[in-house]
């Protein structure tokens, strides 16, 4: 099923591209430049191994979700460390000869225009000022969590104090839980994690105002009725740390499948409150300036893929994955599917600019066409096809 879906969509892809007139194929270094070593980014080179297009894959090494312990909802590699699953996929990636690693953070990206060829390509600078060409560019750069200057909360962010259920919260279920962010974010968080924990506290850190109360109130009427019928208590004095009493990392149930931290929270009146996790609802930014420096279309501070097929962005050229893109992958196995989804429009995207520029060249005749696609797509899914219709 998902080979003839890929098969259909390869199909899909190559009637929908706009034709590409007469050009010449840039001279550059490489096909495809990504820039991000994270699950999207590693994603993309896979995809594009592949299919032997020559990638290099730039990795400045920092990662949204590097802090965390281990990786969760991600099917095989459940409670796998973030570092031991990108090791194993770069070396699984690196067996094939198109592909290159480069541990280099990217600083500049400049596209390259020529009068006598219409076909995008790009210059791309890395931090030590080496230049590389490239003829299409993939942003896999990623988001960074806006954290608040509570003592606390950066230290033990990912360790106890994550943004995802998905992601920790099963390891924390059944204990006293917390909630870190302001009023008009209760709700959502409350029903994330309403099968996971029944002893809730939301510390709101100040904001519940009259402002605060309308803005919920817009999104939520009945909000009061939600957060009583779960039980869940409101805090709105104002944080001043939060202190670790114990490390879920090295305590755990006997079964191994529980973390249990310990936290105080402390405020600048009345006693401490003692919780064990906390779910948070804090703000997020680009991680790198090159969406901003390309022009590329944003929406509420993601790169706008929304409005252009297969992680295309407003830039002709280049792609985005991941969670620094509009199309909400902010876990890592929908990550790796945004990645996977670049590679393949942007391998036929290529190959139908390879085959419009060798047709012109020469008139051929329709089996020497036929064979001139194959040699610049590769036959293997038509192959497939028939082997599934047979």
């Amino acid at each position: 099923m998902l080979l003839s879906t890929l098969f259909s969509l390869t199909l899909t892809l190559a009637g929908s591209v706009t034709s590409v007139s007469a050009a010449t194929i840039p001279d550059t270094d490489y096909d495809f430049i990504v820039v991000g070593g994270g699950p999207a980014g590693l994603s993309v080179a896979s995809g594009l191994s592949r299919v032997r297009r020559k990638t290099a894959l730039f990795d400045s090494h920092q990662y949204r979700n590097d802090p965390t312990r281990e990786m969760h909802d991600v099917i095989g590699n459940d409670g796998t460390p973030p570092a031991e699953f990108r090791a194993a996929a770069r070396a699984q990636i690196s067996r094939y000869p198109t592909a290159s690693f480069i541990d280099l953070a990217v600083t500049e990206i400049t596209p390259l225009s020529d009068s006598n060829n219409t076909l995008t390509s790009f210059s791309v600078k890395s931090a030590n000022g080496t230049t590389y060409t490239s003829r299409k560019v993939v942003l896999a750069t990623g988001l960074v969590d806006v954290l608040p200057d509570t003592p606390g909360v950066r230290e033990y962010f990912g360790k106890g104090i994550f943004w995802c259920p998905w992601c920790d919260g099963y390891e924390h279920r059944d204990q006293p839980f917390g909630i870190l962010g302001t009023l008009p974010h209760i709700v959502s968080s409350v029903t994330e994690i309403s099968t996971l924990n029944t002893d809730v506290i939301a510390f709101v850190n100040g904001s519940y105002t009259d402002d605060q109360v309308s803005t919920l109130q817009d999104s939520y009427p009945d909000w009061k009725a939600q957060i009583e019928a779960f039980n869940v208590q409101i805090d709105n004095r104002t944080i001043t740390s939060i202190k670790r009493i114990q490390d879920g990392g090295e305590v755990t149930n006997e079964a191994g499948d529980a973390q249990i931290d310990v936290f105080e929270v402390q405020f600048t009146e009345g006693e401490p409150v003692i919780r064990n996790a906390f779910l948070t609802n804090f703000q997020t930014a680009q991680r790198s300036d090159l969406p901003s420096e390309l022009g590329l279309k944003m929406i509420d501070g993601k790169i706008d893929t929304t409005n252009y097929s297969g992680m295309r962005t407003s830039l002709a050229g280049v792609f985005a994955v991941g969670d620094a893109n509009s199309d909400g992958s902010t876990n890592v196995p929908h990550a790796m599917f945004s990645g996977k989804r670049a590679a393949v429009y942007g391998h036929v995207e290529l190959a139908r600019e390879e085959m419009a520029t060798a047709i012109n060249k020469r008139s051929l005749s329709t089996r020497a066409l036929t064979k001139e696609a194959e040699r610049a797509m590769g036959d293997e899914l038509e192959r497939i096809w028939e082997r599934i219709k047979a």
